[in-house]
């Protein structure tokens, strides 16, 4: 809709007067201002574009169970539909495009997003000059959304690597790759918080949240400060449309570099495990514990044998700094144990009796269930520490944390979880499965002689 606006009476005999001193509407001074520099990111822009590339993928997966038609389930409706008795899930090609960035031009790396990858059979890289090549999988991580590929190609540019621990809240950031198959889109922002988590629980979380527009086909894109580094891998967005609304989400670099020389050396992480089950310092255990900081992990568990253990950790401890570094959250532990690979050796800093103690521990291979089970299985279990029942016969809960997710949700200590809606369970590793990215869980419960279905969300 056009609109028509009217110049106020002095500002318009301000604009007449100036006209008639100076013809042809030139102002005085305008020479000086045409050799003003204007400021732009075009420089940083140039410089940074050609590495990063986007990425097409093709693949097959199979339709899971909740993608099915339920009257499928019906043997009625099986026959009436001719439908074989017992269908297996149907299998789908798709497609989907992302975008990536060379790290190492020489060797042809290219880091980008797991889920930007994940099941595809074929990829194919396309380069700011347009140049086309497939490309093969070096490894992915799904825990942290990171995938490492390879394609050997002449003429690479590659991006150089900042410090993602150096970044502050208002820094200025680019995000470059391509929303909506829209090819090497650049946008503008600033960093708007450091350290987010809560976006996928089961993963290992330190986001960059930014306001800098990312949408669909970002993921896997450059997240860029003004010296013209890479200091993050765009990931994801909150939205409840699926596009943009100002907070976009990316792993910093330093989460990057670790698990990349992981995957370049065993093309997997071998993540190991401390052995501990952990929850945040709430103001409610600060004073139990006489803290003044409401910060820390206390250890509400630890596992026998466990890495932990063997180091000295009690139950009762609030773990405070890994390799100096303070921690203050279960998560902050959490993702820092996870970088960390099997064999390393950490100082651990933590309060016992209120008193400051330290000591070294190996971060040990997750050799057993238990050790499995050390890490969160679903955000609705949490409080929950479980363990495997002898001869396969369920998961036993062995202890709640007060006021906890789980506590609220009914569940008690001595709890035997033996199924998850019509799944029978025999361990962890099954919960783990079944519990992936759920919202809900309905559990079923041997609680003494009675049998219970207890949800939790």
């Amino acid at each position: 809709m056009m609109r028509r606006f009217k110049l106020a009476a002095p500002l318009l005999a301000a604009f007449v007067a100036v006209s008639i001193a100076h013809p042809a509407g030139a102002l005085a001074g305008s020479s000086a201002l045409d050799a003003t520099p204007m400021p732009s990111l075009a420089p940083i822009v140039k410089r940074v574009s050609a590495a990063v590339v986007n990425i097409a993928t093709r693949g097959t997966i199979k339709e899971s169970a909740g993608q099915r038609n339920p009257l499928l389930d019906d043997p009625f409706f099986r026959r009436f539909f001719d439908a074989p008795p017992n269908a297996q899930p149907r299998q789908r090609q798709f497609q989907s495009a992302g975008s990536g960035v060379i790290i190492d031009a020489k060797k042809g790396y290219i880091v980008t997003n797991y889920h930007v990858v994940e099941n595809a059979n074929e990829i194919t890289v396309t380069l700011l000059d347009n140049r086309t090549f497939s490309a093969k999988v070096v490894g992915t991580d799904e825990g942290s959304d990171i995938a490492l590929l390879q394609a050997k190609e002449p003429d690479l540019v590659a991006m150089p690597l900042g410090d993602s621990s150096r970044l502050q809240v208002g820094d200025y950031v680019l995000a470059i790759g391509n929303p909506f198959g829209l090819q090497h889109t650049v946008t503008s922002g600033i960093v708007s918080a450091l350290g987010r988590s809560g976006i996928n629980p089961e993963g290992y979380e330190d986001f960059i949240q930014t306001d800098a527009s990312i949408n669909p086909g970002n993921s896997g894109g450059a997240l860029v400060n003004l010296r013209g580094e890479l200091v993050g891998i765009n990931s994801a967005i909150l939205s409840r449309s699926g596009g943009n609304i100002g907070i976009g989400f990316a792993i910093p670099v330093n989460m990057v570099k670790n698990v990349m020389a992981q995957l370049i050396r065993y093309g997997e992480v071998k993540r190991g495990v401390l052995g501990v089950n952990i929850y945040d310092v709430t103001p409610d255990i600060a004073k139990e514990f006489g803290l003044h900081d409401i910060s820390g992990a206390l250890v509400a568990g630890v596992v026998q044998g466990s890495a932990a253990e063997q180091a000295g950790i009690k139950t009762g401890d609030i773990i405070t700094s890994i390799n100096d570094t303070p921690m203050k959250s279960a998560g902050e532990l959490r993702n820092a144990i996870g970088m960390l690979r099997v064999g390393s050796s950490i100082r651990i800093g933590f309060l016992r009796d209120g008193k400051a103690r330290h000591l070294t521990a190996r971060i040990a291979e997750p050799a057993d269930a238990d050790l499995a089970n050390a890490g969160i299985i679903n955000k609705a279990l949490d409080g929950a520490e479980l363990a495997d029942a002898p001869g396969g016969a369920g998961i036993l809960v062995k202890a709640i944390q007060e006021g906890s997710t789980a506590a609220q949700s009914g569940l008690r200590p001595n709890d035997m979880i033996i199924g998850v809606g019509r799944n029978a369970l025999s361990n962890t590793k099954a919960l783990r499965a079944l519990a992936k990215g759920a919202s809900f869980l309905m559990l079923k419960v041997r609680r003494g002689a009675s049998t219970l279905l207890i949800p939790v969300h």
